[in-house]
């Protein structure tokens, strides 16, 4: 079991023995979620288990992820909802009160501990600060949207925001102005009910000239409450993550979260992905040594850049032998052929010094051989993104890694046109996700490129759910997916194949 206290941070308090107030006794209080809505004012205090601490804070930042994605990807507010109401309810569901849920004491704890756990991880540094408010902006927007009017206005009336309501006289000494910023929509004055706040406070409205401005004061109609509510949450959010950044010194102690957290702030590179070899699984492909040419126009850029490497040099240092072996395990190539493929691709070198050198470390990736008893048997998992982004760098001569954040933007460039991108809209399109390294967006840019049509198929006759279409974080789930496209008449066969197989055995 695992107890952290969220409590805040008095800034001004000083000559404070953190090391007594740490070991203190934390101060309880039970906590209850009447509306479903959440301004994380109240830190969480209770118990939960250090598996529980990390699974919410991983199922809160896949969410996050895919937000931002539909941010850079300049998704309509509409089309982002649609987009992730299945993503929402897979990972980080949340019913209104409504509902009748019998999980919705659940569902808002977990909603709750997830944000406090992910403010922990991402105040840090300026950068995941922005980052993080931005997103958890955009995400509380979105359930404000969705969310019950009723239970709404509840929540609303109980976060006793300082607006002052406009009196009548004022209205009407200002009605030509208040209707024009409210472009035309306003019928009746008297009907309309406007409110009067410091104008930082709705940046959004004053951006899109949709408020009066007067005396540093934003007259905002009453059905921009939406954006007046959201603008509040992001103030209050910006503070509070100035202050947990000022309590973070007192966690270094604690062995358990540290690298926890740690782990969770670089996965907002790019969000990990857990492999599994059921998942990848294509029914009729041939996965073979012989067929790798063929199957490489479905990889991703660092496989490709890999594959195009060792066809050229007829080699691969350590980390990119190690990438690669990895990855063709993880679509299907099995030992005795990953072997075959090996060989015969180091066509410079003899049987003897393949063996040697080189033949044991392919076994060793598979658990074939080895002394670790927990890896025997299955070997080592394929990399996500987020561990080529992050670990090893390549050096001078080496070929592994991710192209779009190692290589620079001219050598990119000329990769990309090389395995057939010649869009220059996709090519800016790329530059700029990795001038804002965003590594993982610039891949699925290239990889929507790719399947333009196949894409737009699969939409259109429903073929394809939510879960197929995410924003791709691994590179074996992007060759899955690459393959499954560019093969939706085969692989259809195959499974149909594969029913009658099942079907004659009974």
């Amino acid at each position: 079991m695992i107890r952290q206290d969220f409590s805040r941070i008095d800034a001004k308090r000083k000559n404070t023995d953190h090391r007594k107030k740490q070991f203190a006794t934390p101060q309880y209080a039970a906590l209850s979620y009447d509306t479903r809505l959440n301004f994380y004012t109240t830190p969480p205090t209770a118990d939960i288990t250090l598996e529980q601490f990390e699974q919410w804070a991983i199922d809160r930042l896949r969410v996050l992820a895919e937000l931002e994605a539909c941010s850079f990807r300049n998704r309509s507010q509409a089309e982002t909802a649609s987009y992730m109401k299945p993503i929402l309810d897979k990972y980080l569901p949340l019913g209104s009160s409504s509902s009748g849920s019998s999980k919705l004491g659940e569902e808002r704890m977990k909603d709750h501990y997830s944000h406090f756990i992910l403010r922990l991880a991402f105040a840090s540094t300026e950068d995941l600060r922005r980052r993080f408010s931005r997103v958890e902006s955009a995400l509380f927007r979105l359930r404000f949207m969705d969310n019950d009017a009723k239970e709404r206005q509840v929540f609303v009336e109980g976060l006793n925001l300082e607006w002052e309501v406009v009196g009548e006289e004022e209205k009407m000494r200002w009605s030509e102005e208040l209707r024009a910023a409210a472009g035309g929509f306003v019928k009746r004055m008297e009907e309309e009910s406007w409110f009067k706040v410091d104008w930082e406070r709705v940046p959004e409205l004053v951006e899109g000239r949709r408020v009066f401005l007067r005396a540093g004061k934003a007259y905002v109609p009453g059905r921009e409450q939406m954006s007046m509510v959201v603008a509040e949450f992001t103030a209050r959010l910006d503070k509070a993550l100035e202050m947990t950044s000022r309590a973070l010194p007192r966690l270094d102690e604690d062995d358990r979260l540290t690298p926890i957290l740690a782990h969770l702030s670089n996965n907002f590179t790019t969000p990990d992905a857990s492999y599994s070899s059921s998942t990848t699984a294509l029914p009729g492909a041939d996965i073979s040594a012989r067929n790798i040419d063929t199957l490489s126009s479905s990889f991703p850029l660092c496989m490709q850049n890999l594959h195009r490497s060792l066809r050229r040099d007829a080699h691969l240092k350590h980390y990119g032998r190690l990438q690669y072996t990895l990855f063709l395990k993880g679509i299907g190539l099995n030992l005795e052929e990953c072997l075959v493929f090996w060989r015969s691709s180091f066509s410079k070198i003899t049987d003897d010094t393949f063996n040697k050198e080189y033949r044991y470390n392919v076994r060793h990736a598979y658990g074939d051989v080895g002394g670790d008893s927990n890896r025997r048997g299955n070997g080592y998992s394929p990399f996500s993104c987020q561990k080529i982004l992050t670990e090893h760098p390549p050096g001078p001569g080496e070929s592994h890694g991710c192209p779009y954040r190692h290589f620079s933007t001219e050598n990119l460039t000329a990769l990309l046109q090389a395995v057939g991108v010649k869009d220059h809209e996709v090519l800016r399109g790329v530059k700029e996700d990795k001038e804002k390294m965003k590594y993982h967006l610039a891949c699925n840019r290239v990889f929507e490129y790719a399947h333009k049509q196949e894409l737009k198929k699969v939409k259109d006759d429903g073929t394809w759910g939510a879960a197929q279409l995410e924003t791709i974080v691994h590179p074996n789930e992007y060759f899955k997916r690459s393959y499954l496209l560019m093969n939706l008449g085969k692989v259809k066969e195959a499974e149909v194949e594969d029913e009658v197989d099942v079907k004659m055995e009974d």
